[in-house]
């Protein structure tokens, strides 16, 4: 899978109370791997919420955004040694702290595993409905996508964002509208980092979901009462040895 990019941020918050207006400068790192030159610092200030100017170590210089920004903008980049100081956090700064998190977060991955099943599609031009289910998996950039024959699916396929479980885990659902055809493969393919090759689920659509959950559900019920039976044949065998037969005349 191509690399994603991730951010890591710093806040620096100074706060003015006289009318009630807040200024505050934002500090972060854009990197996706811990090369110098996948990396870009950005600084960022901000006044009454509004981003009135940024210097970016890609540009190497400060931009306004405002009118007052374009002069204070103006008056840092006349500062050559504050500027050569903003360039070098690209590595003291940014840096440093990426490598610990790629140590500590940022390497660390889950698989994904996958249930693929039908549903009743709530309407449009198909009858039937398949549901590609990925759970707990991480990071959270992940592609799910369908082939019909051996062939990618474009149309009739629709996702869900990346959910959060509130567990550091996500999950995702794609679903495929189709018109089945007797003898054709169906499948859901998986990609993340986590893995090595895409992980592909082929859909068996021998016997409908609906009638192997009846069977389950038979299946169960039987066993449970053979349980239940062979519970009360004990239950019997025992009280019977208990009792103290009578002769009578």
């Amino acid at each position: 899978m191509a690399s994603s990019f991730i951010s890591f941020s710093l806040l620096f918050i100074s706060l003015y109370t006289a009318d009630g207006f807040r200024s505050f400068g934002l500090d972060r790192c854009v990197f996706n791997s811990t090369d110098l030159k996948d990396i870009e610092y950005i600084r960022s200030q901000y006044y009454n919420k509004v981003e009135y100017a940024r210097f970016s170590s890609s540009v190497g210089r400060f931009v306004g955004y405002t009118e007052s920004g374009l002069k204070q903008a103006e008056y840092w980049n006349s500062d050559a040694s504050y500027l050569a100081q903003l360039s070098g956090d690209k590595e003291r700064y940014c840096q440093h702290n990426i490598e610990i998190d790629y140590q500590t977060a940022l390497d660390k991955s889950a698989e994904p595993y996958v249930r693929l099943h039908s549903v009743t599609p709530p309407g449009g031009h198909h009858p039937s409905m398949l549901v590609c289910s990925v759970f707990d998996f991480y990071p959270k950039h992940i592609k799910v996508s369908w082939l019909r024959d051996g062939q990618e699916v474009t149309s009739d396929v629709t996702s869900t964002d990346e959910l959060a479980d509130a567990d550091w885990y996500y999950q995702i659902h794609s679903h495929l509208e189709y018109t089945p055809r007797s003898g054709e493969k169906i499948s859901c393919v998986v990609e993340h980092a986590s893995l090595k090759e895409p992980l592909i689920t082929d859909w068996d659509p021998s016997m409908p979901e609906s009638e192997r959950n009846k069977i389950a559900i038979g299946a169960s019920g039987l066993i449970l009462g053979l349980i239940l039976s062979l519970a009360g044949f004990i239950y019997y065998k025992r009280k019977a040895r208990g009792r103290i037969l009578v002769p009578s005349n």
